[in-house]
């Protein structure tokens, strides 16, 4: 089984993870880092992707700074998403040479993740068709009037099949903020939390917890945690391949 490092960078603003994930891609593409997975937790923040409208976002620049909401383009696939605390962002630094050169396969894996890991909490979640992320069914079971509800985004980078971005899923996130926008581009779409669904806290470790452990399951990949001083080493040596010899 091939192995993965993960590392919880906790809060961290969204500009400075973009360029930690630029610097890690440059490096995993010489093999001067491992396969990793990088979760956080980003102040408030919206951001477009390549593929997004501008129009999606409902608000004026104004009053984004009253809110103290950032906002970045994004070179991710994808439209329009808010990220902010209580949410949990996961941004997989993967060579998919040595695992499936296949980027549908890779973002229905990444779905596959956060549909175990929400399992796992006793709530069923599924894929809609057309539509990259993780949905729940918002009135719990009642066939009746059934509602679609996003729990979880996706949007990808993959350049010279070395993976960015990744999903966003929503644990404790302050839902109000998603008015803010037309969330994924789609009209009409609620989204939900986690806590909101459970009726109960959860902590951003134990939701961390069970999206590593589903994901090392879904890519056969065995996970390892990371110290902050391996990760300061990959980004040193980004010249050097992981293992060469010092001189």
């Amino acid at each position: 089984m091939k192995s993965c490092r993960t590392i919880d960078l906790g809060k961290i603003a969204y500009g400075e993870a973009a360029a930690l994930q630029q610097c890690l891609v440059a490096a995993r593409k010489i093999g001067a880092a491992p396969d990793l997975v990088l979760f956080c937790e980003h102040p408030h923040v919206i951001t477009l992707g390549r593929n997004g409208k501008h129009e999606h976002l409902h608000v004026s620049d104004d009053l984004l700074r009253q809110k103290c909401v950032e906002f970045h383009h994004s070179n991710r696939g994808g439209d329009i998403t808010y990220h902010g605390p209580g949410q949990i962002v996961g941004y997989p630094i993967l060579d998919l040479n040595g695992i499936r050169r296949d980027v549908v396969w890779y973002v229905r894996q990444l779905e596959e993740c956060m549909i175990r890991a929400t399992s796992s909490f006793g709530i069923p979640a599924f894929r809609v068709p057309g539509r990259a992320g993780v949905w729940v069914d918002g009135n719990k079971g009642d066939a009746a009037s059934p509602r679609e509800e996003k729990l979880a985004a996706i949007g990808v980078h993959i350049s010279r099949w070395v993976t960015s971005h990744g999903f966003a899923y929503n644990v404790s996130t302050d839902l109000r903020f998603f008015e803010l926008i037309t969330p994924c581009g789609i009209a009409g779409c609620r989204a939900t939390s986690l806590e909101k669904l459970l009726g109960v806290s959860v902590s951003p470790a134990e939701a961390i917890a069970r999206l590593s452990a589903a994901f090392g399951e879904v890519f056969g990949l065995e996970l390892n945690a990371a110290e902050a001083t391996e990760l300061d080493g990959w980004l040193a040596s980004e010249g050097e391949p992981v293992g060469a010899p010092t001189p």
